[in-house]
């Protein structure tokens, strides 16, 4: 196989004119950089650096394979052809792109690709560099989320009680309607209240940087939180399941208040005669944490759930931004969350790398 132009011992070509869209990529030194053959069909790998193999986990043993092998269940495929699209037609590239680690972990990646010309000005190779992008992207959806649901919801009960206050103006000697609007305006600054701390608290989990090695213990955490949500919910039973002398040390930031939410929204929207919540933790292969919390509840709501395929628009909100709180926490940690919903009970689902 062509190993393709000699590079210097920074791992930067020697030959060839790279025809990047970005100047400032091709002098990153922080980010993953790959070469591949141009081919019929397949563009393997010639050469990857040291920053390639930290941000995905696949060393120079993938030399001689297509990238394809970044590629994952949900990898948009229309980015992946617009990617094919532009290899075939020898010209650069950038896309962000869902990603997959040797781990298995998600992320998002910043992919830029361009061709390498010879003298004669024909491709003989492709250059690609890659940039984890994970934490902007969740906050960009994060902000795009919060924007939608507050200006969703603040407009309509803000209405609401603008036009309760004025019924109360007109009527306030009229003993009948003035008692009613006045629990309604009660009841919607409460409901303002409960989304202005759903945000804050939002933004308090998910603005943290991820930590250097920081490890937490849920074990004694999560037998803390059964006491809490036992003592709010006393007709509530919660148990809690887990492996025997492990205290799960984790790095994951907001793990401990994404599971929290989920056990509170589960005993606080189950007005069942016989409720129960069910916490348990389960060691997965490699390093992973499997953690569910089953209810006996009415069930979510579709539209809050559809949500988190679809993303927030004004018809779908969700009302509770608990779950999205979950998702986010979970994605930012590079794992997947699902959710099991009927009308006889919910199960959330979060599979997380115990150190990402």
């Amino acid at each position: 196989m062509d190993t393709g132009p000699e590079r210097p011992a920074d791992g930067a070509p020697s030959s060839g004119v790279i025809d990047t869209p970005s100047e400032e990529a091709a002098d990153a030194g922080s980010e993953g950089r790959t070469e591949d053959e141009t081919a019929e069909g397949d563009n393997p790998l010639v050469y990857t650096n040291d920053e390639f193999e930290a941000l995905t986990g696949y060393d120079s043993e993938m030399v001689g394979v297509d990238c394809r092998f970044l590629q994952g269940e949900d990898t948009d495929p229309e980015t992946t052809a617009t990617v094919r699209e532009a290899i075939d037609d020898k010209r650069p590239v950038v896309v962000d792109i869902l990603n997959y680690r040797h781990s298995g972990q998600t992320f998002w990646n910043r992919l830029t690709i361009a061709p390498i010309r010879d003298e004669a000005g024909t491709v003989t190779h492709f250059v690609g560099f890659q940039t984890d992008i994970t934490e902007r992207k969740i906050r960009e959806r994060r902000m795009e989320v919060m924007n939608r649901v507050l200006s969703h919801n603040l407009r309509n009960k803000m209405n609401l009680i603008t036009g309760y206050a004025e019924l109360l103006r007109r009527n306030l000697d009229e003993d009948g309607e003035s008692l009613d609007s006045l629990e309604v305006i009660d009841d919607t600054a409460d409901s303002l209240m409960r989304i202005a701390n759903a945000v804050q608290n939002l933004d308090r989990t998910l603005s943290v940087p991820s930590p250097a090695g920081t490890a937490v213990e849920l074990r004694d955490r999560l037998i803390e939180l059964r006491s809490r949500v036992r003592d709010r919910y006393p007709e509530a039973a919660i148990s809690l399941s887990l492996p025997p002398d492990d205290p799960l040390e984790t790095t994951v930031v907001g793990l401990m208040t994404a599971i929290e939410e989920a056990a509170e929204n589960a005993a606080k929207h189950n007005d069942g005669p016989n409720q129960s919540v069910e916490i348990s933790v389960e060691r997965g292969s490699a390093g992973w944490l499997a953690i569910e919390i089953a209810d006996d509840g009415p069930g979510i709501p579709d539209r809050e759930t559809r949500v988190l395929d679809r993303g927030e628009t004004p018809l779908t909100h969700a009302d509770r931004l608990g779950i999205w709180l979950i998702c986010w926490v979970v994605s930012k940690a590079g794992g997947e969350f699902s959710v099991d919903t009927s009308s006889g009970g919910t199960t959330l689902r979060l599979v997380v790398p115990a150190r990402p």
